[in-house]
């Protein structure tokens, strides 16, 4: 009896030596792992109702992120221009899509600007898709001065590590068209979609090369089939880097944000090896949004400078991918609505946020929204008819 006593005290002794260490132990492995811990977190609420606006305001503070210097030249001057009076719909589109912030300029001054859920000018805003026309920029410059042969090649010349992979076949071209032919779901509803599980590498500092590089499915022959795939830009960023041995924050910085004399310094999303995450993760100001727009409008010429050259702009604003009947036209990176006028193209990036740009009536629309509902019936529509009335009414 008394024997059995004493081993139930060292054995009872004993468990919680064991569970204090094991305690001890998750402890040390949740600080050790805080921010992947937080920053998942971060990526399960980003979307919420509660929080969507203030996160796309402060990226910075959830993920990892990267400055994009802008040098130090002085601001490109954006001169005010008389208050437009903007169509009596726009109050509507407002509500009806959560739109944060508008800027609209006409002859390349400002006409409109006003901010709305209690955002701010200087907010860095979240570009998503948006951020793929500035990468295709950027690859026209590079183009032009033969750090990429061309557009023709084989993405695996400028990054070996995709030979044997979904991508190994694939052009340079075919990747700036969304033509890839590559398997990847991009359902941000379903939590297993392969864009949410890209997120969650992003999250947890994982390395978005090895996610690209481990996609082996392909649908169609690259070339033959246009279909939207966030992960060709990263791709692309893959084929950058490759060519030229540096980052994307630096030759943007270099080649597009410095030149164009902007206001706010940018950044850069990253994933945990401090690679850009060039698909969606570059923040920026609304008011440097338009001016992005305005280069463009102005056949790549900025503060003074023929910053893009004027070719690539044509190129890759022109609707050149094999789209099918019905659906919007798309270029290198850019978007062109499918009744486009000559000279109409845009970005456009998840949740509402667009560089509309219509250059016969010499006006840029830039806007950012946190709308939950972008993908609903007529989301799209609603926001291009706007831009539309909007410039033909200004």
């Amino acid at each position: 009896m008394v024997k059995g006593y004493i081993f139930m005290r060292r054995f009872g002794k004993w468990v919680l030596r064991v569970f204090v260490v094991l305690l001890l132990a998750a402890l040390v492995v949740g600080l050790w792992q805080r921010e992947q811990i937080m920053r998942l977190l971060a990526v399960n609420s980003l979307f919420s109702e509660a929080k969507i606006v203030n996160n796309f305001s402060h990226m910075n503070a959830a993920f990892l992120s990267t400055p994009v210097p802008r040098g130090d030249g002085p601001t490109a001057e954006l001169v005010y221009g008389a208050d437009a009076i903007l169509p009596p719909e726009v109050d509507k589109w407002i509500v009806d899509r959560d739109v944060t912030a508008l800027v609209v300029l006409k002859q390349g001054e400002i006409v409109h600007e006003s901010y709305y859920k209690g955002t701010q000018p200087e907010d860095l805003r979240i570009s998503w898709s948006v951020a793929k026309s500035y990468l295709s920029a950027l690859i026209g410059l590079l183009l032009e001065e033969g750090a990429i042969a061309s557009i023709d090649d084989p993405v695996t010349q400028y990054a070996p590590v995709l030979i044997g992979g979904a991508y190994d076949g694939a052009t340079i071209r075919n990747v700036l068209n969304m033509a890839s032919g590559v398997v990847f779901d991009e359902d941000y509803l379903d939590k297993n979609s392969d864009i949410n599980k890209m997120g969650r590498v992003l999250a947890l500092g994982g390395k978005m090369d090895d996610f690209a590089a481990a996609l082996s499915e392909t649908f169609a022959p690259p070339g033959t089939q246009w279909q939207y795939v966030s992960i060709d830009t990263h791709v692309l960023s893959m084929v950058v880097r490759g060519a030229t041995g540096r980052t994307i924050p630096d030759l943007l910085s270099e080649k597009i944000v410095a030149p164009m004399g902007l206001e706010h310094e940018p950044y850069y999303v990253t994933d945990g090896f401090g690679t850009a995450f060039v698909l969606g993760g570059l923040n920026l100001t609304t008011r440097d949004y338009a001016r992005m727009g305005q280069m463009f409008l102005q056949n790549g010429q900025y503060n003074g400078k023929q910053i893009v050259p004027e070719g690539w702009v044509a190129a890759s604003t022109a609707a050149t991918a094999p789209t099918s009947a019905g659906e919007s036209g798309y270029g290198y990176q850019w978007w062109i609505p499918e009744d486009a006028t000559e000279g109409e193209f845009m970005a456009r990036g998840v949740y509402g946020q667009y560089i509309y740009i219509n250059r016969p009536r010499g006006v840029v629309i830039a806007t950012n929204a946190a709308d939950r509902k972008f993908r609903e019936e007529g989301a799209a529509e609603q926001n291009i008819a706007t831009f539309r009335a909007i410039a033909n009414k200004i």
